[in-house]
């Protein structure tokens, strides 16, 4: 198989609200199902090629122009034998401001891109009339920008979800709550209102991506990978990986592995954004 992939930070503006944009080109795929794995991000993906084939999650089908909300369980795409799109990663304290619905409205689901109205029906086509990467990122950054507003998001969330992604999931519940002056029971609910995952489960969310990171890095001791990841032990590790990836680690690095090594997505997010 050979593949390419272009990346690229967005407009200094939207850089609160969105991590990066993703370019991807790869032919004679032979993986048929790739895994989605859960992530601290909200995605949008657009296809050039044929329509992106979603199972597994309410609203899947088949779609030229997505919106994934965030998730706890493997979404499973469908692989032609050519693709080529854009991905773009947005925090999902954005997703009200960018896309007009909160995260918790997208979670567990997939949205056709078109039903966002306005400049998001037409978005499939300009990118893919468009002649290279740079200028379809820069529609991105035009579409993004419109009417983009950070200041909708509390200052309380911001800091609870920064401190959350700073631990990688390791800071307790109780002392994230602490520290943003809310009780424990108030955050969850605006978690859970905002993003649609309580507290725990997005810092397990990111334990997983941590991992998974650590696996794409090249660190394949799995004793290691669960200690540095914030797991008791390997065993813990294997169990949280089939019930958010669907498979074990091992066959997960053997069938997909290989072909996300030089996406740049071992780069951290926190630090690229």
């Amino acid at each position: 198989m050979s593949h390419s992939w272009a990346t690229r930070l967005p407009h200094p503006a939207l850089r609160p609200l969105v991590t990066r944009y993703v370019g991807y080109a790869q032919d004679d795929v032979t993986l048929p199902v790739h895994r989605g794995l859960p992530s601290r991000h909200v995605t949008l993906i657009v296809s050039l090629e044929q329509p992106i084939r979603f199972a597994g999650l309410p609203g899947a089908g088949s779609l030229q122009g997505l919106v994934g909300g965030l998730h706890t369980s493997p979404a499973l795409i469908t692989q032609d034998r050519v693709q080529r799109g854009l991905h773009v990663e947005l925090d999902p304290l954005g997703v009200r401001a960018l896309l007009g619905v909160t995260a918790a409205e997208l979670s567990g689901r997939v949205v056709d891109v078109a039903d966002l109205g306005g400049a998001w029906r037409s978005l499939p086509a300009r990118l893919h009339s468009l002649p290279d990467w740079e200028s379809r990122f820069a529609v991105l950054d035009e579409v993004l920008a419109g009417g983009a507003d950070v200041s909708r998001v509390p200052s309380e969330l911001n800091e609870a979800w920064r401190q959350l992604r700073r631990s990688r999931g390791s800071v307790r519940v109780s002392t994230l709550a602490s520290e943003v002056g809310w009780s424990r029971r108030h955050l969850g609910e605006r978690f859970r209102a905002e993003l649609g995952l309580a507290p725990k489960q997005a810092a397990r969310v990111l334990r997983f991506e941590h991992a998974g990171r650590l696996l794409r890095a090249g660190c394949l001791d799995l004793a290691s990978v669960a200690v540095t990841a914030g797991y008791y032990d390997q065993a813990h590790l294997s169990n949280e990986w089939r019930a958010l990836a669907g498979c074990s680690p091992r066959t997960w690095i053997a069938e997909e592995l290989p072909f996300l090594q030089d996406d740049g997505s071992g780069a951290e997010p926190d630090s690229s954004a």
